[in-house]
C-alpha cells in the first residue's frame, strides 16, 4: 500500500487518526480528507477535517449537486460524543435521514483547534437504491458544513441551511495519483524547459505560443526522468489554460542558435515533425507535480534518438487583459539509475477539428465514437456527461480502461490504475465522448479554443514504442460531402467549417445529427510524426459489450440484496498501462 508520508496542500493543524492512501485540500484552509480504498473489504474509510465546531457532511453525488447524493453527516457534542447520519438528497431541500439501512458508519471523532475531524466508512456499492455507489473512475464529491452542532432534543434543532459553507470536486477515488511534494526530488538532477517573460498577446482569448528547446548537452548518457513538475507562473493561473511537451521526430533539424519561438500557427511549417509525439502534459486543476511508477522512466540524453522537444502553451485571456508576461514551464527530475522499462504516452480520441467534432446545441446527450483497431495494436511489443476508453479484445468489450461518468474540464487529474493493465496485439480500443449542450444555442466544433471541443485519453505505459503514439479518428469527408448534398469532393476543411456554423437548428435536426454521427464513415490515423497510417472504416467496428452483474451484499441474515452494476474484466500481459489524463476542452461537457 501506498502511504501518504506527507500530505500536499493539506491545511488543517490536526493530524489525521491514521496513514491513507490518499489525501486532497477539498478547499483552501476550509476542508480537507483522506481517505483509502479496501479491495479486500470493498470499502472506503474516509477522514473529513473541517474548520468549523458545527455539523460537517460529505457525499456522493450522480452529478454534482444535492439532488440523488448520498450523504454523510456527523459532529463532535460538548461532550466529545460523536453523532453520525446517513442521509439522502431528493432534492435540493434538507436531506432526510435514511431510514431503510444505515450505510455510512463512524469510526472516531473529535473537536481540536476549532476543527471538526471524523473517521467513516462505507462500502464502495451498498446495493441501496438510497445510495450512490462509488464506482471506478471518477467520483463526484460534495461537502458542506455548518456553524452549530444539530440539537436534537429540540423539534428545530436538525441540521439548518449552510448557505455558502459548501463545495463540490470530482476526484477518482480509486485512482487518484497523489502528488507527491518537492522535497522528495530535492536531491536529484533536474532541468527545465521554461518561457521567459512571454508577453502574452491582449489582441485574442486564445493564444497557442510554440518554443522548440534541446536537451541539455550535459546528459551525454541515456538517464531516466521520474518525475515532472508543471511551472506555472502564480501570476499567470488564470491565463494557463494548459501546456503539452511534444518530441519531435529524430530526423528533425534545427539550427541550435535560432531555435523556432512564435505563435504556433506562425511556425507550423517548422514544426510538422514535433506535434504528434506527446512526452508530457497538464491541463488547468491538475497537479502540478507527477511522479511516475517505479518500475519504468521517461528517457532523455545519451543514444536516444529525441533531442528536440515542443512546448505548446494554450492561454486563455479571455478578458484580453495587456501588458501580462509569463514564465511558466515545466521541470524534469532525472532518477539517479535507470529503471527496469522506458515509458512512452499514448492517446485515443479524435481529432480537435470540425470534421471530427461537431455537436449541435440544446440537446442533453450526444456521442462522439472512435476506435482504435487491432491493425493499430501491432506496434505494441510482443510477448460535457462523460468519457471512457474500453478495451476490445476478440471482438468483445473486455474492461473500461478508464470510465469518467462524471468529468468536470476544471480539474484533469492523472489518474493512476488500480492494477496496470497489460495488453497484447490484436487489441482494439473504443472511445466515447458525451456531451451536453442544453446551455447553448449555437453549434460547438471541435478545435484548439476554450469554448471548443477535444476529445482525448492520453496514457502512460511500458515498455516504450517507438513508431506509435497516437490513434484518432475523425468523420471522412466522403460522409460530410454526402450530408451536405455537394457533388464535389470536400478538400477544404474551413469551408466545412462555415457550412456547419451557418446551420439553423431544430429539434429533429439535432436527433438525426446524431444518426449521422453512428452511420458515418470514419479514417483512423496511427502512429508518429511523419509516419502515420490511415485506416478506413466504413462504419465504426461492432464489438459486444460488458455484460451486467448483479450486485450482492452479504445481509446479517444471511439474505442478499441485489442491484444491476457493469462488469469488468481479468488483467492481461506484456504491454502494460500505468496511469492516465482525460484532456477534453469543454465549455458544455456533462
Amino acid at each position: 500500500m501506498t502511504i501518504v508520508d506527507k500530505s500536499y496542500g493539506i491545511s488543517s493543524p490536526v493530524q489525521p487518526f491514521t496513514t491513507y492512501k490518499h489525501s486532497i485540500e477539498l478547499q483552501a484552509n476550509v476542508a480537507d480528507l483522506w481517505w483509502t480504498v479496501d479491495n479486500v473489504e470493498e470499502e472506503i474509510i474516509f477522514e473529513l477535517h473541517v474548520k468549523t465546531t458545527g455539523w460537517i457532511a460529505l457525499g456522493i453525488s450522480p452529478a454534482g449537486g444535492m439532488i440523488g447524493a448520498d450523504i454523510g453527516v456527523g459532529w463532535v457534542d460538548q461532550e466529545g460524543r460523536v453523532h453520525f447520519q446517513d442521509r439522502y438528497a431528493f432534492n435540493r431541500s434538507k436531506p432526510i435521514i435514511d431510514n431503510t439501512t444505515s450505510d455510512w458508519f463512524h469510526l472516531q471523532g473529535r473537536e481540536q483547534n476549532g476543527w471538526t475531524c471524523i473517521q467513516f466508512k462505507r462500502l464502495l456499492d451498498t446495493c441501496d437504491s438510497m445510495d450512490v455507489r462509488i464506482k471506478s473512475g471518477t467520483n463526484v464529491i460534495i461537502f458542506a458544513y455548518g456553524l452549530v452542532d444539530p440539537d436534537l432534543s429540540r423539534p428545530d434543532g436538525d441540521i439548518f441551511y449552510h448557505g455558502t459553507r459548501r463545495g463540490t470536486r470530482m476526484i477518482p477515488l480509486q485512482s487518484y495519483g497523489n502528488s507527491p511534494t518537492e522535497d522528495k526530488f530535492s536531491e536529484l538532477d533536474s532541468f527545465e524547459f521554461r518561457f521567459n517573460n512571454y508577453r502574452v498577446p491582449s489582441t485574442s482569448d486564445t493564444t497557442y505560443h510554440c518554443k522548440v528547446y534541446k536537451v541539455p548537452s550535459r546528459l551525454s548518457t541515456k538517464q531516466h526522468v521520474i518525475a515532472h513538475k508543471a511551472l506555472i507562473d502564480p501570476a499567470n493561473r488564470d491565463l494557463v489554460h494548459h501546456l503539452l511537451v511534444y518530441e519531435c521526430d529524430s530526423a528533425t533539424i534545427f539550427d541550435d542558435a535560432n531555435l523556432p519561438d512564435g505563435l504556433c500557427d506562425d511556425i507550423f511549417p517548422k514544426l510538422q515533425l514535433c506535434t504528434t509525439n506527446i512526452a508530457s502534459i497538464w491541463a488547468v486543476g491538475g497537479d502540478e507535480i507527477e511522479e511516475f511508477a517505479e518500475e519504468a522512466g521517461y528517457p532523455v540524453g545519451g543514444d536516444f534518438p529525441i533531442k528536440y522537444y515542443v512546448i505548446e502553451m494554450h492561454y486563455n485571456n479571455a478578458e484580453l487583459a495587456s501588458n501580462r508576461t509569463d514564465s511558466s514551464g515545466i521541470r524534469f527530475y532525472i532518477g539517479k539509475e535507470l529503471r527496469q522499462h522506458d515509458l512512452g504516452y499514448l492517446s485515443f480520441g479524435t481529432y480537435p477539428n470540425s470534421a471530427a467534432i461537431a455537436i449541435p446545441p440544446k440537446i442533453a446527450r450526444f456521442n462522439i465514437d472512435s476506435y482504435c483497431s487491432p491493425r493499430a495494436s501491432q506496434h505494441f511489443p510482443e510477448s460535457g456527461h462523460s468519457i471512457w476508453t474500453k478495451l476490445i479484445r476478440n471482438n468483445t468489450a473486455t474492461q473500461y480502461l478508464f470510465n469518467a461518468e462524471a468529468y468536470d474540464f476544471n480539474y484533469q487529474f492523472e489518474n493512476v490504475l488500480q492494477q496496470p493493465i497489460k495488453l497484447y496485439r490484436g487489441d482494439a480500443f473504443a472511445t466515447r465522448c458525451i456531451y451536453n449542450t442544453m446551455n447553448k444555442n449555437e453549434i460547438t466544433l471541435g478545435g484548439p479554443r476554450t469554448r471548443d471541443e477535444m476529445c482525448l485519453h492520453i496514457f502512460t505505459y511500458y515498455p516504450r514504442m517507438n513508431d506509435l503514439y497516437s490513434c484518432w479518428t475523425m468523420n471522412a469527408m466522403a460522409s460530410w460531402q454526402r450530408l451536405m448534398n455537394s457533388s464535389s469532393p470536400i478538400t477544404d476543411r474551413m469551408l466545412l467549417k462555415q457550412w456547419l456554423l451557418n446551420i439553423t437548428w431544430t429539434p429533429d435536426l439535432a436527433t438525426e445529427w446524431q444518426e449521422f454521427y453512428n452511420s458515418a464513415s470514419r479514417d483512423a490515423f496511427f502512429g508518429r510524426s511523419g509516419n502515420l497510417e490511415q485506416e478506413f472504416f466504413s462504419i465504426l467496428p461492432k464489438y459486444k459489450d460488458l455484460q451486467p452483474f448483479e450486485c450482492e451484499k452479504q445481509q446479517t441474515n444471511d439474505s442478499a440484496v441485489t442491484t444491476i452494476g457493469y462488469n469488468s474484466a481479468n488483467q492481461y500481459k506484456r504491454f502494460v498501462l500505468l496511469a492516465f489524463v482525460p484532456f477534453i476542452v469543454r465549455t458544455s461537457f456533462k
